[in-house]
């Protein structure tokens, strides 16, 4: 057995930015899934999904964005209808619940890693990248099985900034996780970039996962300044079952 981790960040990486309250907080979630799964379950169902409600084709495919769907811009205009919108969030819960798929989330404040570091600082993206790894690293082991690295493409420089993060994770390791244990279990040296357009379902996946993710990690220390919404509730409901359990606690959740 293959797995995948894919990887969608929610915020802004710059360190600079972080004294912006708008900008305090990244989060990098990672949602893993056996390759096979994706293959023959997700995939299949998310198309049908798509198809049935906003007439996607494969020459022109529809690609989810949690943010489009929220504000039901076109092709997700259909969902403006009450009746529509309850039959699709009804639909789309019972797959996200069904799918077979772990999930590791790890948010900084920036804005504290600033402040209490005022010489020796990580790069915050780096640094959220590193931690997950580090978990997901913990769940390849314990099942003896082997996963790659994808993330969504952001285009041009920052795309150059997630393989150089990765790059040098692979080639030094971590506090915790020495390199030659990262390539005893993954089998790539190189992060795998796709951009939106090529429909990949567990990039979409992670993209409908990890706002709501962050947002329950801020609302658990106290730092969400508004209430997760009734649909946001719904899936952190689904996300207390799917994060990484290791030795009885959670593993999936890290807030830095």
């Amino acid at each position: 057995m293959k797995y995948r981790i894919y990887i969608d960040e929610v915020g802004n990486p710059d360190l600079e930015s972080s004294d912006n309250p708008n900008h305090r907080f990244l989060s990098l979630t990672g949602v893993i899934i056996e390759l096979g799964h994706v293959q023959d379950v997700v995939a299949p169902q998310l198309e049908a999904l798509k198809r049935e409600y906003f007439r996607s084709h494969p020459d022109e495919p529809v690609i989810l964005h949690r943010k489009e769907l929220v504000n039901m811009k076109n092709p997700f205009h259909v969902l403006k209808d009450p009746e529509v919108r309850g039959r699709f969030d009804k639909q789309l819960l019972r797959l996200l619940t069904d799918w077979q798929y772990s999930v590791i989330s790890v948010c900084i404040d920036k804005k504290n890693h600033k402040d209490t570091y005022q010489v020796w600082r990580y790069e915050p993206y780096h640094y959220c990248l590193a931690v997950l790894l580090e978990r997901y690293f913990f769940f390849l082991n314990e099942k003896g099985c082997q996963g790659d690295v994808m993330a969504e493409s952001r285009g041009g420089k920052e795309d150059m900034r997630l393989k150089k993060s990765f790059a040098a994770l692979w080639d030094e390791g971590t506090e915790y996780i020495p390199a030659e244990k990262f390539h005893g279990v993954l089998t790539s040296k190189q992060l795998k970039v796709k951009p939106k357009t090529n429909n990949v379902a567990g990039l979409q996946l992670a993209d409908l996962l990890a706002h709501p993710s962050r947002n329950e990690i801020l609302k658990e220390k106290d730092l969400l300044e508004s209430g997760l919404r009734p649909f946001g509730q719904e899936i952190v409901k689904i996300l207390r079952e799917k994060y990484y359990q290791r030795d009885g606690r959670v593993f999936g959740k890290k807030f830095i």
